[in-house]
């Protein structure tokens, strides 16, 4: 018989599992729905002292209860920092962990990632000691649940109920780092993704295929995935589907990610056009491409050229090679632009995790300034234009347009942070800045077959780039998918980065 043992998220308790275990119980199975130190309805038997090594040992206690032949761990968000740590401990007695919309923490890190306060983690990385008044953090309030994941799904009785039934999280839940052996990583894995909170099969596979080592573990064959359509909160939205998917799991079932012996990654592949060459200059992270007939010669320059900036997305991990700007969609939008008669810049920013959008906005504002001081780029007439999820890049230049600024573009684009993006600072919301873009002319491509947790940040865009007549171009890329450039190579997709090209080229020369 098969033993799931239940593990909640941040503030709530086993009573969140009930409907879950209540089916597996009729399936067969047992269930174990954790109720950790602290976490029940009054808070009781929590100290200044609870921390994550406590709720460890809270789930050591019920793994050796239980008499099952195989015993499933499942943790839901906070919830899998105690079942790695005690699956960690016993791992002869582990069948299968399951990640539910949880992420994939490694020894040391710490679960305060998941608090999505940037000023409450701070306020926790700095504390001085455990005093009597701040050892807990107190549950959020009935409208903002939604900051810590989709409420997709949920009733609003139901989010009224969880709310209700809420308790304070001991701080040092949240602040002990994770301690693992490698007992864990050879344990089978499933991961049950909530495509409302921002996560799909279709994300990790581009993720796997982006070489990101961090990454790479996703494809062992002991790793599987399941999807379900709805938020963070699954197992009350949807109780009948997770148990039905922790079954499967625990027989083996999902979907596997693989990699394909020698295959070249998709953002490698050649631009979609065929670009002639041309020498670039390097400039620390900033690569210039220059146009045919402009002087080396700084001062000869008379005719200065307006210049574009493209902007890559992430995260991308600071070992991975090559970096961004020598991947060939980039290099060939340099080298298209400066064919153009325009100066093509691409750079390498530090977006290498979700918690570096800050870090990336100065970089790009810095390397804005390089080339705008250049002789020959007319520093009056300067583009960027953003890619994937650079695109929350954007929003500090559409807030507050500046005069040179002339045009912003898209391509692909994240507009808002996935629900699931916690650590990424509420400045970068370009469905919000577009708000004060004025006439700032926008050009977006949307390609048809985008990730629809990325797809529902663009209509929120244009929604309301549309209720203050905001001047937004919007080009379609039929049977175009994410990254499009070096995997659709069709007449469409050209036609697509000509007219884009073109489109921003000529709101630079007006």
């Amino acid at each position: 018989m098969t033993a799931f043992i239940l593990v909640a998220g941040a503030h709530t308790g086993s009573w969140i599992w009930q409907a879950v275990a209540d089916r597996l119980r009729e399936s067969g199975a047992q269930a174990y729905p954790v109720t950790l130190t602290g976490m029940g309805e009054r808070g009781h038997a929590a100290g200044p002292d609870t921390d994550l090594e406590t709720h460890i040992h809270d789930l050591l206690r019920v793994i050796d209860r239980t008499d099952a032949a195989e015993v499933v761990l499942v943790g839901h968000c906070y919830g899998i920092y105690p079942v790695l740590g005690a699956a960690d401990r016993r791992p002869e007695r582990i069948a299968r962990i399951v990640h539910l919309d949880a992420g994939m923490p490694q020894h040391g890190d710490q679960a305060l990632t998941l608090v999505p306060d940037q000023a409450v983690r701070d306020r926790l990385l700095h504390r001085s000691g455990p005093a009597d008044d701040d050892w807990r953090i107190p549950p959020p309030p009935l409208e903002e649940w939604q900051r810590w994941g989709s409420v997709a799904g949920l009733p609003p009785a139901v989010l009224a109920r969880l709310a209700a039934h809420a308790v304070p999280q001991p701080v040092g839940t949240l602040t002990q780092p994770l301690r693992l052996s490698k007992a864990v990583s050879e344990l089978p894995k499933t991961g049950v993704l909530c495509t409302a909170n921002g996560s799909s099969i279709a994300m990790v596979e581009a993720l796997v295929g982006m070489g990101d080592p961090r990454f790479q573990v996703l494809t062992d064959p002991r790793v599987s995935f399941f999807e379900l359509d709805t938020g963070h909160w699954p197992m009350l939205s949807r109780p009948d589907e997770v148990a039905e998917t922790l079954v499967r799991a625990a027989a083996g079932e999902g979907h596997r990610v693989t990699t394909k012996v020698n295959e070249q990654p998709a953002h490698l592949r050649p631009f979609l056009m065929d670009v002639p060459e041309r020498p670039r200059e390097r400039v620390g992270r900033v690569d210039l491409y220059l146009p045919d007939d402009l002087p080396d010669d700084l001062a000869e320059a008379a005719h200065p050229r307006p210049a574009v900036v493209f902007v890559h997305g992430g995260p991308v991990h600071p070992d991975m090679r090559p970096t961004p700007r020598d991947w060939p969609g980039f290099v060939g939008y340099g080298r298209y632009v400066a064919g153009l008669g325009a100066v093509g810049v691409t750079l390498d920013h530090r977006l290498h995790d979700l918690a570096d959008y800050g870090r990336a906005a100065e970089d790009i504002a810095e390397a804005v300034d390089l080339v705008r001081a250049d002789p020959r780029v007319d520093g009056d007439r300067v583009a960027l234009w953003h890619f994937s999820s650079g695109g929350l890049l954007a929003a500090d230049w559409l807030a507050a347009p500046p005069p040179w600024l002339r045009c912003v573009a898209a391509s692909y684009p994240i507009l808002a942070p996935l629900p699931n993006w916690g650590l990424v600072d509420a400045r970068f919301r370009p469905a919000d800045a577009v708000r004060t873009a004025g006439r700032l002319p926008i050009v977006l491509t949307r390609v048809e077959l985008e990730r629809a947790e990325i797809a529902v940040t663009v209509e929120e865009f244009l929604a309301a780039a549309e209720k203050c007549d905001t001047d937004v171009e919007v080009i379609d890329v039929p049977l175009g998918h994410h990254g499009f450039e070096t995997i659709d190579h069709t007449e469409q997709a050209r036609d697509a980065v000509e007219r884009a090209v073109r489109s921003v080229l000529g709101h630079l020369r007006r």
